[in-house]
């Protein structure tokens, strides 16, 4: 190839709407002279250029080889790299038009023309970085902090890819940087939940909430939860279930804070123990033949004047009723055996040793403020202390009310945003202690699925995920099926971290993400190693593969069983009694 006097080794021979073809005479001497360049490989950049103070960049797609049938021994190499942007005096922009008719100059893009790429144009303050390149570690490939956190973000990819140990290190960052030198912590307000208990490894000193200490008042569940944790759908009755459980909550609310205002999910206090004697009296109780408010009581007779009194009475503690001995005594109106069946499911649900953390005293008594602050990480007493991350434990919430936790500690947040950034001292203000809600294996709360027992939880994110950003609450959803979760939800996200997928309805869904002259990435990933992965978003100047960097102390504690490792060491006994016990709670 000639230009001019000069010989070039390199040159485009085809310039398509998204793609370039180049060739190369000999692929050897195709090399970069400067040091901190890795070889040329797919994934390598090129800048294409016919001066010095434009370049336009592309990244190798594909190459291949073309032997000519009249000299087998001669041979050229075709390159084919899709063009990502322009830098102009040292400063990089996607796009552009700047692409001259062949034959153009191409040379391996140097080292402080791929840093450019993704560091040029970001401001220092809003600089967030946790991974640098895959194909040159050499360059940090850092993310605007503020479009990554306040637009909903994503990490996907298959068990053993990484994803836990990516999680850890964004989240160790984010509570680690600060403007400027001061002592304490910094303003960030971030709360995980934590389905398989992996995260208190890396954040040792974090607030951790378990089972065993999270306080979840019930008296704080919406309509929709507590129908969804007391009624079963399928149940025939369901429409009398519902109509009796409304009424007595409703009544035992304003008993508990007259004068208010109240229906049947206002977040107010009431008592669960005085609704379950409730709902036993209206099963059992029985009353004269001509009047439904003479209660028939074992050895008494109580005469309520109307309704809402006899009500009050049930309230007070399980009755034993006039058996219906004679005609002039019949049952109650709910006293036909409609009831049996949702009765011993509130009593199971409300007695339940493992659901102590919902129905015990402690939630009941609990007030709103201490139930928030132990959520967004604010001390409650002299016994802890302020921390930037609260880690919740879901290991040990029975799956029965997996979702409905989810969806009230979802709730609570949102609405703590909502409140903050409406109204603070009667004026409206920025909201000054923003939220990251931290999903793992999200597609456990929020799946493409109808079901009922998923209802409270999805409709809560999805709240977050459409409404969040105005009140300063923001999503991170973690899930190894990308192609499960609800797409409402991921449709919200705006940065996606997608690394090694091996299921082909995953890779194809981060596939419809990528920008249509970048579609070839996603064929990468089910070749990733694990830290590695595909970023993609508005947070970040061009898709690109980066290596996460590695936690600098802890670590989370999802690391595979060493199964081989383990059999082949002595036989080992197990205390069967425990395991049971535990399992019994």
């Amino acid at each position: 190839m000639k230009d001019g006097n000069k010989s070039m080794n390199a040159e485009v021979i085809a310039v398509y709407p998204n793609k370039v073809k180049i060739s190369v005479d000999d692929l050897s001497k195709f090399v970069s002279t400067d040091e901190q360049v890795e070889k040329l490989k797919v994934g390598s950049y090129l800048e294409i250029s016919d001066d010095d103070n434009h370049k336009l960049i592309a990244i190798i797609e594909s190459y291949s080889i073309v032997i000519d049938e009249k000299k087998p021994s001669e041979r050229s190499y075709i390159i084919e790299a899709n063009p990502l942007g322009i830098i102009e005096e040292n400063e990089f922009s996607r796009g552009g038009d700047f692409l001259t008719i062949p034959p153009t100059k191409v040379l391996p893009a140097k080292y402080e023309d791929i840093n450019a790429i993704f560091n040029s144009r970001i401001k220092e303050k809003e600089r967030f970085c946790f991974s640098k390149l895959a194909q040159n570690k050499k360059i940090e490939t850092p993310v605007n902090g503020n479009r990554f956190f306040n637009k909903h973000f994503a990490i996907v990819g298959s068990t053993g890819s990484g994803k836990s140990h990516t999680v850890a290190k964004i989240l160790q960052e984010a509570i680690s940087k600060k403007e400027g030198q001061y002592e304490g912590l910094n303003n960030s307000h971030i709360v995980l939940f934590d389905i398989h208990g992996e995260y208190k490894d890396a954040f040792p000193e974090c607030n951790y909430v378990e089972a065993s200490n999270l306080t979840l008042p019930y008296w704080l569940l919406n309509e929709a939860e507590l129908e969804e944790l007391f009624l079963d759908t399928g149940d025939r009755n369901n429409y009398n279930q519902s109509s009796i459980l409304r009424r007595t909550i409703i009544e035992n609310k304003q008993k508990h804070n007259p004068g208010e205002k109240i229906h049947f999910g206002t977040p107010t206090k009431f008592d669960i123990t005085e609704v379950y004697n409730c709902l036993y009296n209206f099963q059992n109780e029985t009353t004269d033949y001509r009047d439904n408010l003479c209660i028939k009581i074992e050895n008494e007779e109580k005469q309520c004047s109307k309704i809402e009194e006899k009500y009050l009475h049930f309230f007070k503690k399980q009755y034993t009723f006039e058996p219906r001995k004679t005609s002039k005594i019949k049952g109650g109106i709910y006293a036909d055996g409609t009831l049996d069946k949702f009765i011993d499911r509130f009593e199971n649900k409300i007695f339940k040793k493992r659901l102590n953390f919902l129905f015990g005293d402690g939630s009941r008594d609990s007030s709103f403020e201490d139930t928030m602050k132990q959520f967004v990480g604010y001390k409650i007493d002299n016994s802890s202390s302020d921390q930037n991350i609260t880690i919740i434990d879901l290991g040990g919430v029975p799956f029965e009310v997996l979702s409905i936790t989810v969806s009230l500690i979802t709730r609570i947040l949102f609405e703590f945003g909502f409140y903050y950034k409406k109204y603070f001292d009667g004026k409206e203000i920025i909201c000054e202690t923003p939220l990251l809600l931290v999903y793992e294996e999200a597609h456990k709360y929020v799946p493409k699925s109808e079901l009922a027992k998923f209802r409270a939880s999805k409709n809560a994110i999805e709240r977050v995920a459409k409404e969040g950003r105005k009140y300063g609450v923001t999503l991170g959803i973690i899930s190894q099926r990308p192609s499960e979760i609800s797409e409402t939800i991921f449709s919200q996200c705006n940065t996606f971290l997608a690394m090694r997928l091996t299921n082909p309805d995953d890779q194809n869904y981060v596939r419809r993400l990528m920008p249509d002259s970048m579609g070839n990435m996603t064929d990468t990933l089910p070749a990733l190693k694990t830290g590695e992965a595909l970023l993609i978003g508005e947070s970040i100047e061009i898709p690109c593969i980066v290596k996460i960097d590695e936690c600098d102390e802890y670590k989370p504690s999802s690391n595979d069983i060493k199964y081989i490792e383990i059999w082949q060491e002595q036989w080992k006994d197990v205390d069967f009694t425990k395991i049971v016990e535990e399992w019994k709670k």
